[in-house]
């Protein structure tokens, strides 16, 4: 059944039953911001303990808590003035303000900072399709490597291989343990089709060793959700990347590959893939 958002203060908890407002609503926004999709909203719910309600003017406020601190939300961007001023009284700071509305506040003398470590990394398909050139030099050997030293296949990844995305899953959570998003991971899987994500799944010697899993964002851009890959393969995620990237649909010109979260390892692996630009997202104090 359909759920009905609140007008806030009110709000309510983020519900499956909730989609088939939320995923359109935010759908028809064409965001930037990795976040503001239902299938991550409803992954990560219990992660950051998510709300949902209506302002004023009807927009969607999307609240929750980081490091034992409130924050909000407004995919729809800034609402009035005086909106957002009692926002800031009622929580500790607002999350994933975009870059243009981050310097509107700045100028109006609200405390803004940059997230670094939640900046979403953004790559044009056809580059990650491609490897060419010197840039990805070391990357297109890795692949040739994994191609000539192992037997694979791709597939897509529908409801009949969702058995074995789900055993690459849990020996991925067996190397690198569970607490690294493996709940979220698991349940996006198990709710593929319910989330409209779609994905790719990759066996080495008929094993499955890998998946890729995401969505659109924006007509322009797919956002890679997840992506599980198990050691001990030379190459192998280098492959499964440039492999899905060519898969895409060309109307794709861009990929998000989301945030790094401030960890050093995740930092240098993405940047390895040559972003192309990045979605700066900001937190935003009260005067």
């Amino acid at each position: 059944m359909e759920q009905q958002l609140p007008h806030y203060p009110e709000s309510i908890e983020v519900t499956m039953g909730l989609r088939p407002f939320l995923h359109p609503a935010l759908s028809a926004l064409a965001p930037e911001i990795s976040e503001f999709t239902f299938a991550n909203i409803y992954l990560f719910r219990q992660a950051h303990g998510y709300r949902v309600s209506r302002l004023p003017d009807s927009s969607i406020i999307i609240s929750g808590r980081e490091g034992g601190r409130s924050f909000f939300m407004c995919p729809s961007g800034l609402p009035e003035p005086g909106v957002f001023s009692g926002l800031l009284k009622d929580f500790d700071f607002a999350r994933c303000v975009s870059e243009k509305d981050a310097l509107t506040l700045a100028s109006k003398g609200f405390l803004v900072e940059e997230d670094r470590a939640n900046f979403d990394y953004i790559y044009k398909r056809r580059e990650l399709s491609e490897f060419s050139g010197r840039r990805y030099h070391a990357k297109k050997n890795l692949v040739n490597y994994f191609a000539a030293s192992y037997k694979y296949e791709g597939r897509p990844l529908r409801a009949e291989y969702i058995p074995d995305a789900v055993a690459v899953l849990e020996k991925w959570s067996e190397e690198n343990g569970a607490g690294k998003d493996y709940l979220e991971a698991k349940e996006a899987l198990l709710n593929c089709e319910r989330l409209s994500l779609c994905g790719g799944i990759y066996y080495v010697e008929d094993i499955p060793e890998a998946y890729i899993l995401g969505e659109e964002l924006n007509p322009a851009t797919f956002v890679i959700h997840f992506e599980k890959g198990i050691g001990g393969y030379k190459g192998l995620l280098q492959f499964v990347n440039k492999s899905f990237a060519g898969l895409l649909p060309q109307k794709y010109e861009f990929i998000n590959r989301e945030q790094d979260l401030g960890d050093p390892g995740l930092r240098a692996s993405k940047e390895g893939y040559r972003p192309c630009a990045f979605v700066k997202k900001f937190k935003v104090r009260g005067l």
